[in-house]
Formats: C-alpha cells, sequence, structure tokens
C-alpha cells in the first residue's frame, strides 16, 4: 500500500509522537493519583487534535474528532454496564472524578484509539476496495485494543475480572471491540454528510451496538459454551 508521506501525515505523526512522548512524562510524575494523570492526558489529546487541524489547515482531521468524541462520551454507558452489572471491568477508585463506577476519563480516552482508526480507515479506502478496507480496520483496532488491554492495568487504570482471560485481555470483549471500530467506520460514513443530529444519532447507535454485542459475547462465552 503505497502512501504519500505529505504535510498532514507528517503532522499526524508529529501529534502521536508529542503526545506518547507527554504520556511518559506525565505517567512518571509520582505525586498525581492516575485518574489525575489519564484526566490531563485525554484532555491535552482531545485540544491537541482540533488545535493542529485548525492551525494546520487539515479541516477534515475536526469532524472525525468531533465524532469520535461523542462516541467516547456514550461509551461511558457500556463501561458503567460491565463496571456495575456483568462485574468484568474494575476501575479503581483512586479519589479523583468517577462517573458511577467508571473514572471520569474514560468520556474522553475512546477517542483517541477510535481518532486513529477512523482515519486510517478513511484514509485506506481512498486506495482500496471495502473488503480491503474492512481487513485493516478490524485489525488495527484488534491490536490497539489488545495493546490497552495488555497494558492499562499497569498503571493502574482499568483492568478485567471475573471472565476468562488471554494474558490481561477479556475473550468475550474481543469481537466487540473489533466491531466498534467497523461500526465507527461505517456509521461515520453514513452521516458525515447529514444534519448534526444525524451524528449524534450515529454516535449512540455505535454505543449501543457495542452494548449489545459486549453482552452477547459475554453470555455466549462465560455462560453458554462453558455448560455445552
Amino acid at each position: 500500500m503505497n502512501f504519500t508521506i505529505n504535510e498532514e501525515y507528517r503532522n499526524l505523526i508529529m501529534v502521536h509522537i508529542l503526545f506518547a512522548a507527554l504520556c511518559i512524562v506525565v505517567l512518571l510524575i509520582p505525586s498525581l493519583a492516575i485518574g489525575a494523570k489519564m484526566l490531563t492526558l485525554v484532555v491535552v489529546y482531545n485540544i491537541l487534535v482540533p488545535a493542529t487541524a485548525y492551525l494546520r489547515n487539515h479541516r477534515d482531521w475536526l469532524p472525525i474528532w468531533y465524532y469520535v468524541l461523542v462516541i467516547s462520551i456514550f461509551q461511558v454507558v457500556p463501561d458503567w454496564f460491565l463496571a456495575a452489572q456483568l462485574e468484568t471491568i474494575i476501575f479503581p477508585d483512586d479519589g479523583f472524578f468517577m462517573i458511577g463506577p467508571v473514572s471520569a476519563y474514560m468520556a474522553g480516552l475512546w477517542a483517541i484509539p477510535l481518532f486513529v482508526i477512523l482515519y486510517v480507515g478513511l484514509e485506506v479506502k481512498k486506495q482500496r476496495s471495502c473488503q480491503i478496507v474492512y481487513i485493516a480496520v478490524g485489525a488495527l483496532t484488534l491490536f490497539i485494543f489488545a495493546l490497552a488491554e495488555e497494558t492499562m492495568w499497569i498503571l493502574p487504570s482499568w483492568s478485567a475480572q471475573n471472565v476468562t482471560m488471554v494474558g490481561h485481555i477479556a475473550v468475550y470483549i474481543v469481537i466487540p471491540e473489533i466491531l466498534l471500530g467497523l461500526s465507527t467506520l461505517i456509521s461515520f460514513e453514513m452521516v458525515r454528510e447529514k444534519a448534526m443530529w444525524f451524528w449524534i444519532i450515529g454516535a449512540l447507535t455505535v454505543m449501543i451496538l457495542y452494548l449489545g454485542n459486549a453482552s452477547f459475547f459475554y453470555l455466549l462465552i462465560e455462560r453458554i459454551l462453558p455448560g455445552v
């Protein structure tokens, strides 16, 4: 696959290198609670991306960022359900802001991987067939979320519990997360030319699909298959 490394791609790479470096610095500050560290990083990312888009005139970034941020806010609902009802995930209470049982920074954290996934998916689609796009998005989504599952518990941020695990990855959530990446791409393409309230409906639909998929695969993998 031949992408031209133009100014937009360079700026995108530099933004994420800068953010990665900032993550290392902030996470190493011993006096801050993990909730404060994560909230700081989430806020910085969700300012850095649109600010860079505006200053560098990469206006295509803005609708992508806005859409995934709305999805991220809605994602508090399935996180809440998984933590409070299924008890398959736990967010450590470090005395910082919480939304029910969910760390408040989660309302913006989902925007980080989803921005990368959606941007890459849209770029791949400019040069490849839908089949290749979906394979690429599915593979990238799996890689990003598997990496997160394997590392976030170290901070500690969230961690899976009471479910079948491979390493630190909860097996039941793998397919729902892949479908989250795909549904984000598909729904964005459906609403991007429509009025803003369609965007809200699209983002809400993505969240509900994720919630339903997570519930279904939890039931299948943790309840039905062990009894077969």
